[in-house]
């Protein structure tokens, strides 16, 4: 470095990197991951998936696309700060409408770059995903064994329910569709499903994708019980992607699953929502050592063989092994070989761990939307004769 660290982080074995601060002051601690996205650094930040994580971006050019509110997945960041190998450069796009480091300040988000984020990602690899302290204090004054202390204090993810402190307050609708040039996001003004999503975390450009597949959208509470499902009398259920421990959040979602897999109502889950899913057929859940985070990560369709690219946000993954009879494995990532999506045998209800809405990423995989609205479809049909 050329100048004075502005930035320190520091993990809980003691490990400390130096770089320049930016974005917001103070200090933080969570759980560090990385994530090899290309592009997306806005949608990552405000996935709530990563509340309680710090992200580190493999990919060196961070900031260079400014930031828009349209592209914010959520209304504030839930990701607790960044790291970055160089400092954000000014915003280069059309788009743009504020710069990152600005984004930062507002939304009291701390960053840090200079870091060798080749190293970061290494041990992250190795040691599995740390707890870290990070500061940032811009006449570089730090207290080294407070913030390894503190780092060694955060009692870490496992265990934690996180997903009551991102869901929504209360119920709402939902109408807005995918992006489209050159308009932006249309309405759906002719929905043939009415669709209760379950917010454990829910991205927009999900509610968006089921929007686009036809549905008339309600979104209702991660603590929504099976009695405020069906009283909407939906045509289908989705359950969708959030942070913290499955099992934590599996203690009232659970119940609630397993009250609507009585009926026959078409049940399609992502993310968080797979492992709750799997958790309410009778499945258990495992922390990964460092998870799957980014754009890129390959999943093969075990039925058909087909080879989809996706986007990855996940720190715990199904235990295959402990599918229960009647639970097909449907699909597994190619990098380890871990559970990628499950269905119950001769029912409309399936899920997936990767995230078929991308936002950031590949758009192989929004066919699982259409094969919701399908399954929906056949239901509806069959109850009429």
């Amino acid at each position: 470095m050329t100048q004075k660290p502005t930035a320190c982080l520091a993990l809980a074995d003691g490990t400390i990197f130096y770089g320049v601060g930016f974005g917001a002051t103070g200090e933080t601690v969570a759980e560090l991951c990385f994530n090899t996205a290309m592009t997306g650094y806005q949608e990552i930040m405000t996935d709530p998936s990563y509340a309680g994580q710090v992200v580190t971006f493999t990919f060196p050019h961070i900031g260079n696309t400014g930031v828009t509110p349209e592209d914010d997945e959520t209304a504030d960041p839930f990701a607790a700060g960044m790291i970055v190998k160089w400092d954000p450069t000014l915003a280069s796009n059309w788009r743009a409408t504020q710069e990152l480091t600005d984004w930062l300040v507002s939304r009291d988000r701390i960053g840090m770059g200079g870091v060798d984020t080749r190293r970061l990602t290494r041990a992250i690899r190795q040691q599995g995903a740390p707890h870290v302290a990070l500061a940032h204090d811009p006449d570089g004054n730090f207290d080294i064994e407070k913030l390894v202390q503190k780092a060694r204090a955060f009692q870490g993810l496992e265990g934690l329910d996180l997903a009551k402190d991102v869901t929504c307050a209360q119920s709402y609708h939902w109408d807005e569709m995918r992006w489209a040039w050159p308009d932006g996001y249309p309405r759906q003004t002719d929905p043939k499903f009415k669709v209760v999503a379950i917010d454990y975390g829910a991205k927009r450009n999900i509610l968006r994708c089921l929007a686009s597949a036809g549905c008339d959208v309600t979104v209702l509470p991660a603590t929504a019980t099976a009695e405020d499902v069906l009283a909407l009398n939906p045509d289908g259920v989705f359950l969708s992607n959030g942070p913290g421990d499955p099992a934590a959040t599996g203690a009232y979602a659970v119940p609630m699953i397993k009250g609507v897999l009585d009926t026959d109502i078409p049940v399609f889950g992502i993310c968080l929502g797979h492992q709750m899913l799997a958790l309410a057929l009778g499945a258990k859940t495992v922390k990964m050592n460092h998870g799957h985070h980014g754009a890129n990560h390959p999943v093969k369709d075990k039925e058909t063989g087909k080879v989809e690219i996706t986007s990855m946000n996940h720190g715990f993954a199904v235990d295959a092994q402990s599918l229960p009879a009647g639970v097909v494995e449907t699909h597994v990532s190619l990098f380890d070989g871990s559970n990628c999506g499950i269905r119950l045998e001769g029912r409309p209800v399936f899920s997936v761990q990767y995230h078929p809405e991308a936002s950031p990423g590949p758009q192989d995989s929004y066919y699982l939307f259409e094969r919701f609205a399908d399954a929906m479809d056949k239901a509806k049909k069959a109850s009429v004769s």
